[in-house]
C-alpha cells in the first residue's frame, strides 16, 4: 500500500498476519518487560501530535508509531508476574475469538440482528449456571462488567419497591429507599446507588464480624432499625470475595433473612464466582442458590478477554420490565417469544461477547481451568508463607482463594516498600487499607504465571528490604 492510500480488506489481510506475529511475540517477551511502565503522566500524550491529521497515512507510518509509542508506554496486564488489582485474561484462545468478533462487527442487540450472538450468549450462560453448580431455573445475560450488572440488579430491586413507579413518575415522590451492604462491598455498589438515585447516604454498611462478614444477626437489625424509622427496606447486596482482601458474607444466613424480611438479593462474586467451578471452594458462598441475581467476571480468572460478565437471574421477569423497551424498530416481527438481551442490560448496543466464552470453554475445558485455579489458590498459600519469613513482614489477612495482604511495622514504611517494588518493575503489586492500615495485596491470577513467577514475589521483596536502609525499614 504506497503513501497516502486508505487501507482496505486486502491491506486487512497482511497487516492481521502481522499483528498476530507482534501478539505471539509480545506475549513470549512479558517477563523481559517491566510490568508497569516507569513514565511520569503526560509522557505519552507528548509523543502524539497536537493536531488530527488532514491525509491518509501509510498504514507502515501508523504501525511504527504504535511499536515506538504504545508498548513501552502499557502496564502490562497480561504479564505472568502481575499481582495488582484482579487480573484482567486474555487466554490465547479468547483473544482468537475476538478477532472473529472484530471481523463481524456485529451489534448482538435483538435476536434478528444477530441471531447466532444471541442464542450462543443464552447456551454459553446456561454452561457457566452448570460449571459453577446453580441449580437449574438460574438464567442470564453477559453485561461488559461487574458495575453494569450491578446497576441494572439496583435499578430492578428500586423499581420493585416503587412498583414500577420510577420509571415513569421519577423519585421526586418516592419514599426513602435504603440498601444493605457491607463495608467490604466493591465501589460498584456505591456507584450503581449514586446512579440509581437512590443516595449515598441510603446504602447503609452494616457492621462486619471478626472475619469481615455481615452476618444475617447485623442485617436483620439494620432492616428492622429502617422500618422503625419510617424508611423503606429496598435490597440486599452482598460480597462474595472483595477487592480489597477477599472478604465473603455470610451469604446462606444473609439470604434467609432478606427473604424473611421481603427482600430480594443480589451477590457480587464479580472475581471469586470463577473460583466456584471448583466444587471444594463452594463452601464459600454456601446458600447461593437462594438469591435473585449474582455476577461474576470470566474475563478475572476464566481467561476470558476483557469485558465479560455473567449475571445469572432467577427470574428475568423483573430485570426485563424496568430495562426493557421495545419500539416498533426493535420488534422482531411474529417473534415475540425471541430473547432480544438489550432488553436485559442498560446498553442498548452489545457486542457478541459470547463467542470468546464458546472459545475458552471448548479450548481449555473445565479440568484445565480448574487446574489454574487450584494452582493459583496453592502458589498464593506458598507465597504468603515465604513473606511471613522475612524479617519485618507482617500478614495482614491471610488468603481468601489466591488474595492475602502484608504489611511493615508502620504505613510510611510499607508504602516505601511498596514503591520501590513498582518502580523496579519486575512484579506489580498494590495497595489498600485494612482498618485503617495501609497494606500491600497480593492476588495471584495471571492466566501465564507459573509457581516460579509467584514465589518471585517474596524473592523481589526481599530484595527490596536488602536494599533499604536500617533507619527507613524496620527490621525484626
Amino acid at each position: 500500500m504506497g503513501r497516502g492510500a486508505k487501507m482496505d480488506h486486502e491491506d486487512l489481510r497482511h497487516w492481521s498476519k502481522r499483528a498476530a506475529d507482534w501478539a505471539a511475540d509480545y506475549h513470549a517477551g512479558l517477563r523481559d518487560r517491566s510490568v508497569r511502565a516507569p513514565l511520569v503522566p503526560g509522557a505519552v500524550a507528548r509523543q502524539l501530535p497536537h493536531a488530527p491529521p488532514e491525509a491518509a497515512a501509510p498504514v507502515e507510518a501508523i504501525w511504527a508509531d504504535f511499536e515506538a509509542i504504545v508498548p513501552d508506554g502499557m502496564t502490562h496486564w497480561q504479564h505472568p508476574r502481575f499481582f495488582a488489582y484482579f487480573p484482567a485474561n486474555a487466554a490465547p484462545a479468547s483473544m482468537l475469538a475476538e478477532q472473529l468478533v472484530n471481523a463481524m462487527a456485529c451489534n448482538a442487540l435483538i435476536w434478528q440482528s444477530s441471531p447466532a450472538a444471541t442464542e450462543v450468549e443464552q447456551v454459553m450462560v446456561d454452561w457457566l449456571r452448570q460449571a459453577v453448580g446453580l441449580p437449574e431455573g438460574f438464567v442470564g445475560t453477559i453485561h461488559d462488567s461487574a458495575t453494569n450488572a450491578t446497576l441494572s440488579a439496583v435499578l430492578t430491586m428500586r423499581e420493585q419497591a416503587l412498583g414500577w413507579r420510577g420509571l415513569e413518575d421519577g423519585l421526586s415522590r418516592a419514599s426513602t429507599l435504603r440498601f444493605y451492604a457491607s463495608a467490604e462491598t466493591h465501589s460498584s455498589v456505591d456507584k450503581a446507588i449514586r446512579v440509581a438515585g437512590i443516595g449515598q447516604r441510603n446504602l447503609v454498611k452494616v457492621a462486619t464480624d471478626a472475619d469481615r462478614a455481615m452476618t444475617g444477626a447485623a442485617l436483620r437489625a439494620a432492616i428492622r432499625a429502617d422500618r422503625a424509622a419510617g424508611l423503606q427496606p429496598t435490597g440486599v447486596i452482598l460480597c462474595a470475595g472483595g477487592t480489597s482482601v477477599g472478604a465473603f458474607d455470610r451469604i446462606g444466613d444473609c439470604i434467609a433473612v432478606a427473604k424473611a424480611e421481603g427482600l430480594p438479593v443480589h451477590v457480587d462474586a464479580a472475581w471469586a464466582g470463577s473460583a466456584m467451578i471448583c466444587e471444594e471452594f463452594r463452601g464459600l458462598w454456601a446458600g447461593i442458590e437462594g438469591a435473585d441475581s449474582i455476577v461474576f467476571n470470566p474475563h478475572k480468572w476464566l481467561g476470558a478477554q476483557f469485558d465479560c460478565s455473567v449475571q445469572f437471574l432467577k427470574d428475568p421477569g423483573a430485570q426485563v420490565r424496568t430495562l426493557g423497551l421495545r419500539p416498533t424498530y426493535l420488534e422482531t416481527a411474529g417473534r415475540e417469544e425471541i430473547v432480544n438481551f438489550n432488553e436485559w442490560t442498560v446498553p442498548l448496543g452489545r457486542r457478541f461477547r459470547a463467542l470468546k466464552l464458546w472459545f475458552v470453554l471448548r479450548a481449555y475445558g473445565l479440568e484445565g481451568l480448574r487446574t489454574r485455579i487450584r494452582n493459583h489458590v496453592d502458589w498464593a498459600l506458598a507465597a504468603r508463607h515465604e513473606l511471613a519469613a522475612l524479617p519485618g513482614i507482617q500478614i495482614v489477612t491471610e488468603p481468601r482463594l489466591s488474595l492475602f495482604t502484608f504489611a511493615l511495622e508502620t504505613d510510611e514504611a510499607t508504602e516505601r516498600l511498596l514503591q520501590r517494588i513498582n518502580d523496579d518493575g519486575r512484579i506489580y503489586l498494590t495497595q489498600t487499607r485494612v482498618d485503617g492500615r495501609f497494606a500491600i495485596r497480593v492476588q495471584v491470577g495471571s492466566f501465564d504465571c507459573t509457581e516460579e513467577d509467584v514465589m518471585f514475589i517474596a524473592k523481589t521483596v526481599q530484595e527490596m528490604l536488602a536494599s533499604c536502609s536500617s533507619d527507613s525499614l524496620p527490621s525484626r
